[in-house]
């Protein structure tokens, strides 16, 4: 049995449209899930929505494996991909602030800030990852909903459930991030 939310079918399965097909034929919703990425993200990070959309684009196309079935589910890649990027370039940025490059710098004053921002977007991003290890389908609702901005309507109507379903789905996996990141959180006195 093949799980429901992997993006390549089964052998057995007719092989869906290509990411380059996709990603020509969703280009505007892409590119305004990349604005949504930016405007959540750290207010210091300085590429384009369309560079985000394009390193995306790239990072997809190197998997020349990946077939997907329908345009909801390479939306969910592609929205998982572009916040897989931000994260990356955050955590490479805090990097850099701490010596990466080895240049003296002066320290600003809203760099502990920025640091537990980093922190807490690593943990966001670890307990989304920990989401898709345990269910699949819980991630993708994820995805689908905050990611890529779709309605529990829009989101019935594409994995076939009733709203309430997913309503039920979408906070099952909010009180899963919700515990994953508190846990992480270090606890007082340590």
């Amino acid at each position: 049995m093949t799980d429901s939310t992997d993006a390549r079918p089964s052998s057995s399965e007719p092989d869906g449209p290509s990411p380059d097909v996709l990603f020509a034929t969703l280009y505007d919703r892409l590119h305004r899930i990349a604005k949504r990425e930016l405007a959540r993200g750290d207010s210091e990070i300085s590429i384009s929505p369309t560079t985000l959309l394009h390193e995306a684009y790239l990072d997809i196309a190197v998997r020349d494996s990946n077939v997907f079935v329908d345009e909801a589910r390479f939306l969910g890649y592609a929205a998982r991909v572009m916040r897989g990027l931000l994260i990356d370039y955050v955590r490479n940025r805090q990097a850099v602030k701490r010596g990466g490059n080895f240049e003296i710098t002066n320290l600003s004053t809203d760099m502990q800030e920025s640091a537990q921002d980093a922190g807490e977007l690593g943990r966001i991003s670890d307990a989304l990852d920990g989401l898709s290890q345990r269910d699949p389908a819980l991630a993708e609702i994820v995805d689908l909903k905050f990611f890529c901005g779709f309605s529990f309507a829009e989101i019935a109507v594409m994995r076939g459930m009733s709203e309430r379903t997913v309503q039920r789905h979408w906070e099952k996996a909010r009180i899963f991030l919700h515990r994953s990141v508190r846990s992480e959180l270090p606890q007082a006195g340590e």
